[in-house]
């Protein structure tokens, strides 16, 4: 009969496998959330009430921002969002919203190499729920019914931009027979 010993590893403690995954595990904190920058203009109230029938038409436009705070694993993440409606038939702004809302994050197990889509898909989404509720208050508030955002797709929007930066560097390259010398 095998005696257990610490020659046979049979006495030395085992990591379970949740451990080992938990310590590989992304984790990510919102340590703070701010409006960075808010601004509505009502157009409607400045120009008088369009004449006719009004067919709004709303377009949502959305860019982002991350940079790295004071710390190795802090980073801050801003949302720029601008609704324009304008009335379909004549082309008029009826109300411009914009929103730029930020949130800071600290992020930890993160490989390098993703870190940056980390930053622009899943940080943005943890801050939507709260600019759709911004921009549907502010609409609401300035006298047109609550605007209530369709999701964003996070991850279409990141790969648009990698492929619009792809195509501008492919542009601003120099064919080898048009150098000059």
């Amino acid at each position: 009969m095998a005696e257990d010993t610490p020659q046979n590893g049979a006495a030395q403690p085992q990591a379970a496998p949740a451990q080992t995954q938990a310590a590989t595990q992304p984790r990510m904190q919102i340590l703070a959330q701010f409006i960075r920058d808010l601004s509505f203009e009502n157009a409607v109230a400045q120009k008088g009430a369009p004449q006719g029938e009004v067919q709004p038409e709303i377009t949502v436009q959305v860019s982002l921002d991350a940079r790295k705070r004071g710390s190795e694993t802090q980073f801050e993440v801003i949302t720029k969002f601008r609704v324009t409606s304008t009335n379909k038939a004549d082309g008029a702004t009826l109300f411009l919203a914009e929103l730029d809302y930020g949130g800071v994050f600290q992020i930890e197990g993160v490989a390098t190499d993703q870190l940056h889509p980390y930053l622009m898909i899943e940080c943005p989404r943890m801050l939507f729920p709260y600019v759709r509720r911004i921009i549907s208050d502010l609409t609401r508030d300035g006298g047109f019914p609550a605007f209530n955002m369709d999701p964003v797709d996070f991850v279409a929007l990141y790969r648009q931009e990698l492929a619009r930066r792809a195509q501008q560097a492919a542009q601003t390259q120099v064919p080898a027979d048009q150098k000059l010398s």
